[in-house]
């Protein structure tokens, strides 16, 4: 049994090619900033992958058991490192068509698993 979980989420980025190329500018290796991934990793994310097609991305992450979406969110809104990253990435961002008002990243259902 696998101590992991994966989750996966969408995302759109504003339909602009020099934002969108900004964009991947900031997430290239090494780039993102470290206060940022240490509270991804804080969070018990194991692992984070993004891909993009055209506009929109996909976003899986790798949980251990200590992962809590919540407390998450919680540890986020008291952290001024991630709240400016997050304002500055919402430049890029924008709502799929079906989010609610604000709502980034999306919880992606899984309907098929060989």
């Amino acid at each position: 049994m696998s101590s992991s979980k994966r989750l996966c989420f969408s995302c759109d980025l504003k339909d602009n090619p020099d934002l969108i190329a900004e964009y991947k500018d900031y997430h290239a290796k090494g780039n993102a900033w470290p206060e940022i991934t240490k509270s991804i990793k804080d969070a018990g994310i194991i692992d984070m992958q993004i891909y993009l097609t055209g506009n929109r991305m996909f976003m899986i992450m790798e949980v251990d058991v200590t992962f809590d979406p919540i407390k998450k969110a919680k540890m986020d809104a008291t952290n001024p490192k991630v709240q400016e990253w997050e304002k500055l990435m919402w430049k890029f961002q924008q709502e799929l068509p079906w989010a609610e008002k604000g709502e980034k990243w999306i919880a992606l259902e899984q309907i098929f698993q060989l």
